[in-house]
């Protein structure tokens, strides 16, 4: 790609949330223990380690916070959508936002803002599996593909998108797949969208149909809290006892991680009909990787939802956004069929 001039190069604006892509080893052999180290570089420190970014983007930077991504919850993703948003509506010519993240919940906080950004403005997503301390570090590579893919205008449209690895993907689809492996985040089995490749371009093939960011109900800029919403995961002998922790706890909210097409040990199945009957909304997800949980006839008679294809940490997010809207069964259920 030929280089632009100065005037000519788009704005975006990259956020750092801390993360993988920010860590600090002890020594360039170090690829597990910097976590627990905790400590990491500003995004401008980031940056800085790449000056051919600035071929491609007037980049303007700022840390929001600096963590790792294990200590991520509702009330960074609500900064995080209020910051972005504000970005857009304050700042007319910015073309594009970066965000860097850890990769641990990388996708979840893709999802949300896949749900809340209200712009058709690219926003990306992208962090590394190994620190920028590190022998063959991704993180540079990662963050030059992400400000390329943000000041694109082809990446317009189409969501909240994560790149890492050159592959462009779908936040609401993408997930993480492998512990250390720097190819860890996959789409399932729904295939990536693009790729900001070697030759400097910024190319697509897909584009998500399902509903999100202007075209969704969920408007969190004013919301400084999220309902609650739980998981409690299957497995061979599983009894009620977590189900009915979350009813004493008084959640608003439980998504049930089944097995294989959305089905679960009858005690599970016994303790969630009361929660359903005390008015708190159960989703069905499964445990499997990929695939739909579909509703049969008995599903509804109790009263539960379904999940579609949306794995049960994307489910969470969902039904949590769903609350802010409607307690209604069937319009948290059209939620997932649309979204």
């Amino acid at each position: 790609m030929d280089n632009l001039m100065p005037n000519d190069r788009p704005i975006v604006r990259v956020i750092g949330t801390g993360g993988s892509i920010a860590g600090i080893g002890p020594d360039r052999m170090d690829f597990i223990l910097y976590p627990e180290i905790g400590d990491h570089i500003t995004i401008q420190q980031s940056l800085d380690r790449v000056p051919e970014i600035q071929d491609f983007a007037e980049v303007r930077s700022e840390d929001l916070v600096s963590v790792g991504s294990t200590a991520i919850s509702a009330a960074e993703w609500l900064g995080l959508a209020r910051r972005i948003n504000q970005i857009f509506r304050e700042e007319p010519n910015v073309a594009g936002v970066a965000i860097t993240h850890g990769t641990a919940t990388l996708e979840e906080t893709s999802y949300f803002l896949h749900l809340t950004v209200k712009s058709e403005k690219p926003v990306v997503i992208t962090g590394a599996m190994r620190p920028p301390t590190a022998l063959s570090s991704d993180s540079d590579l990662n963050l030059l593909d992400a400000v390329r893919t943000a000041a694109s205008p082809n990446a317009a449209g189409l969501g909240v998108l994560t790149v890492l690895n050159n592959e462009i993907q779908c936040g609401r689809d993408v997930t993480k797949a492998s512990t250390f492996r720097v190819e860890t985040f996959r789409p399932n089995e729904l295939g990536f969208l693009g790729y900001a490749d070697s030759d400097g371009q910024v190319v697509f093939y897909r584009a998500p149909l399902r509903r999100h960011t202007v075209d969704t109900p969920f408007m969190v800029d004013d919301m400084n809290d999220l309902p609650r919403v739980d998981i409690v995961y299957s497995y061979a002998g599983a009894d009620g006892l977590l189900v009915d922790a979350v009813r004493s706890n008084g959640s608003d909210g439980l998504v049930l991680a089944g097995f294989g097409g959305g089905t679960f040990p009858p005690a599970v199945i016994d303790a969630a009909v009361k929660l359903v009957d005390d008015g708190i909304p159960v989703v069905l997800a499964t445990r499997a990787t990929s695939g739909r949980v579909v509703m049969t006839p008995m599903k509804e008679e109790q009263g539960f939802i379904v999940s579609d294809n949306l794995l049960p940490q994307k489910a969470r997010i969902l039904l949590m956004l769903g609350l802010t809207v409607t307690k209604d069964r069937h319009e948290l259920q059209q939620f997932f069929y649309d979204y």
